[in-house]
């Protein structure tokens, strides 16, 4: 059985919604900021700042985030601010140990005003149905 391309998905991880182009975002308040990190590669010289964040909800997770070089605003970078971040996940082998890096590729400002109500909320309410039976969704066929 295929996956359907408009299956919605939750990730409980985050408490975000994750729709199938594989978009993760997150909603949380920057609690750190770890010294920036310099260097030279093989396409030149690079820069890494790592953060902590801190999600919402009864049980709050800490995340670090990298940014790399100058595409984010350094003004947004304050402790106790609240960030929008839209981020890849990216896993690698290293003298057979597995490392996850999570790369934040936007920073915003959060703003009440642009979260959806599954974020606000920490909790999901599925729309209400036209359909006899109670399913918006006739033929699910996601896979789980």
């Amino acid at each position: 059985m295929m996956p359907r391309s408009d299956c919605f998905c939750w990730d409980g991880v985050f408490g975000n919604s994750v729709d199938s182009s594989n978009l993760m975002q997150l909603t949380a308040k920057l609690s750190e900021i770890l010294p920036e990190q310099t260097g030279a590669g093989k396409n030149g010289p690079w820069k890494k700042q790592d953060i902590i964040v801190e999600t919402d909800g009864q049980y709050p997770k800490k995340v670090c985030i990298s940014l790399w070089g100058e595409k984010f605003d350094r003004n947004l970078l304050k402790v106790g601010n609240r960030l929008a971040i839209s981020f890849d996940i990216e896993s690698r082998a290293f003298n057979g140990k597995w490392y996850t890096d999570v790369k934040a590729w936007k920073v915003e400002p959060a703003s009440q005003a642009a979260l959806s109500p599954v974020q606000q909320t920490g909790s999901y309410t599925p729309p209400v149905s036209d359909h006899e039976g109670g399913s918006a969704i006739v033929d699910d066929d996601c896979p789980f």
